[in-house]
């Protein structure tokens, strides 16, 4: 796991009337950085956004609904974990959690089955300063966005 990247398992309380899921607090230490925005993201199904990489602000993602494979690579110099790539699968078909993305450590997605909705928050608000791009296909990190799944 890289350094830095947290991520909290969620619990659901459901009943014949639906269910009620508590994402964060702002007392948590998930959450110790505090936030300033609140955002949603809607993706269609195979749709990529990546990469994106933010010098200082985290990022907390929880997917509403539909499913998303994230990708994480750490940049940070200095890091413990530099260089090393993660993935992440957050939504309808996977454990209730809230992901947790360190300034420095570029970060994808990629909405798998249907469509999927992504609410985050970050640690700033938008900043264009903030928003650092490198291409979907960057050599050195080395991710295919497009490989089918591995069979087990």
């Amino acid at each position: 796991m890289i350094e830095g990247v947290e991520i909290k398992e969620l619990v659901t309380h459901s009943d014949e009337r639906g269910f009620f899921r508590e994402i964060a607090r702002s007392t948590e230490e998930i959450a110790a950085e505090g936030w300033a925005q609140v955002s949603h993201s809607l993706m269609f199904p195979g749709v990529v956004k990546a990469w994106h990489v933010h010098p200082h602000q985290v990022d907390w993602w929880y997917v509403v609904s539909g499913d998303l494979k994230v990708a994480l690579y750490d940049l940070r110099e200095g890091s413990s974990t530099r260089g090393e790539l993660q993935e992440v699968f957050l939504g309808d078909r996977y454990p209730a959690r809230l992901l947790k993305i360190p300034a420095g450590v570029a970060h994808g997605c990629k909405a798998i089955g249907g469509q999927a909705h992504l609410v985050y928050l970050t640690s700033s608000a938008y900043d264009v300063k903030e928003e650092g791009r490198i291409p979907h296909d960057d050599p050195t990190i080395g991710y295919d966005w497009l490989a089918p799944p591995p069979i087990s």
